[in-house]
């Protein structure tokens, strides 16, 4: 850079500090060979020579009185390059922040609200939804599948893409909502708040559309004792409390395929190994299924781990239990329970799962006796497929029957739902749809009162040549 000099100065000041250095060595010299000469020392004419430093000097001071000149010339032109390029580096700067942002792993995408409001279709408007997490099928008999190009191109053949894109957008939508949710939830919230948080944004993200885009089943919101199947209908008065224990179960579905995954929210530490043995159980069932794997065997695996925890709760030790009549399943489309059933304790189903299967494995762990019985008020219910043509008595009924046909179908629904579509004096109805066998109802299922539950749940699909956890996101 050069040097701006902003008054004017004597002719040694405009000499740089060098060239005074040099001209003030040279003038020593030049003494010290005078002084030699006088004294009669040799040195004859060359010290002489050396003693005229005028000639350097005067270039010196040209050189420099041209860099003044043209400082004070460019002055303002160069403190705007310097600005022009401080501004060009922070541009920079900021540019490498935005790539950062967008580099973020699946579920945590840059521009989503908070409470979820953009559809997940337009953060991804190629259609390629992310892939959940891969892993291989167990066993010595699939080893080869992993790395098998007949496989993999077996699966290119076989596999439906339009399935799998549905699927997968499904997944997203739940890691969107429920990351947002875990967020935002907190003690002293009513229970119907909590559940309409959560369908609220998939019913944004999705969009809604019928039966082709909707909720996968009714949002569960079980507390402590209470296993699952609880959601709240209109008049519950229930408010969140910081020492609940809440299992927040829900559904997604595009076009049939249903996402259906859960968590456990606590607030208070003291659970945290409840939480950890469930959670654990469920990764060992995740980690055991595979094509060709039988079912008692997933079931083995996980209740060896799940019981190998013990919590601690006000000073009294607790074993945690297996939910023993709890199991995962199997899906198929707008069917949550398509017929196989995944154990969480040892039992004699030697059934295997198979390639394409689609399965929900979901593990229950309790501090009480590990078996779960119908209890309180019930909120879900889901038409019976395999019921044919009933003579319906009642206007209410066949009115109410169409509703579900047209909204429903074969999905889950609760009574809040009803409500909430304008349906009135339903009740009757929706009675006599029961007492038909045409519609069943799913009460909660809660073990003894005092004792603390926990749940967690994936989606897999077992594709041939490895197994996708679809489901799977940053949070569990």
């Amino acid at each position: 850079m050069t040097e701006v000099v902003d008054v004017d100065v004597g002719e040694e000041q405009k000499l740089s500090k060098s060239q005074l250095k040099r001209k003030k060595q040279k003038e020593k010299k030049a003494r010290e060979a005078a002084a030699a000469a006088a004294s009669g020392g040799d040195g004859g004419d060359e010290p002489e020579s050396k003693s005229e430093p005028e000639p350097q000097p005067k270039s010196d001071e040209t050189t420099s009185s041209e860099q003044k000149d043209t400082a004070e010339g460019g002055a303002a032109t160069t403190k705007k390059k310097k600005k022009k390029k401080k501004k060009t580096a922070t541009k920079k700067k900021k540019k490498k922040k935005k790539k950062k942002a967008g580099g973020q792993t699946c579920g945590q995408r840059v521009g989503q609200t908070s409470p979820p409001s953009i559809p997940v279709s337009s953060l991804f408007p190629d259609g390629k939804f992310p892939e959940g997490e891969i892993q291989e099928h167990p066993g010595d008999n699939n080893t080869y599948r992993y790395n098998s190009t007949e496989k993999k191109q077996q699966e290119q053949n076989s596999v439906d893409q339009e399935r799998l894109s549905n699927i997968r957008e499904a997944a997203e939508i739940h890691r969107q909502v429920r990351q947002d949710f875990q967020k935002w939830v907190k003690p002293g919230m009513t229970m119907i708040e909590v559940a309409q948080r959560i369908e609220a944004g998939t019913k944004a993200l999705l969009p809604a559309d019928g039966l082709k885009r909707s909720w996968g089943f009714p949002t569960g919101v079980s507390l402590n004792h209470c296993a699952a199947h609880y959601t709240p209908n209109y008049g519950d008065k229930t408010v969140l409390q910081h020492d609940d224990v809440m299992k927040v179960d829900f559904g997604v579905q595009i076009n049939g395929k249903i996402v259906d995954c859960a968590w456990t929210q606590t607030f208070n530490p003291k659970y945290d190994e409840l939480l950890k043995a469930v959670k654990d159980a469920t990764d060992t069932g995740i980690k055991a299924a595979g094509i060709d794997v039988r079912l008692c065997d997933i079931g083995e695996q996980i209740q060896e781990v799940m019981e190998s925890y013990e919590v601690e709760l006000e000073g009294k030790t607790y074993p945690v239990k297996a939910i023993r009549n709890l199991n995962g399943h199997s899906i198929a489309d707008y069917t949550i329970h398509a017929g196989k059933s995944v154990p969480i304790v040892k039992n004699q189903d030697t059934q295997r799962m198979e390639e394409n299967e689609f399965y929900a494995i979901e593990t229950f762990g309790s501090t009480g006796r590990g078996m779960v019985l119908e209890d309180m008020e019930c909120s879900h219910y889901m038409k019976n497929q395999e019921v044919g043509f009933r003579n319906l008595r009642t206007k209410k009924a066949r009115e109410l029957l169409k509703h579900i046909d047209n909204h429903h179908g074969t999905l889950a629904w609760c009574r809040r739902w009803l409500d909430d579509a304008g349906q009135k004096g339903y009740l009757l109805g929706l009675k006599e749809l029961m007492e038909q066998d045409i519609v069943h109802a799913y009460p909660p299922l809660c073990d003894i009162k005092g004792s603390y539950t926990a749940q967690y749940e994936h989606t897999i699909l077992l594709r041939p040549h490895c197994k996708e956890v679809i489901s799977r996101g940053e949070d569990y």
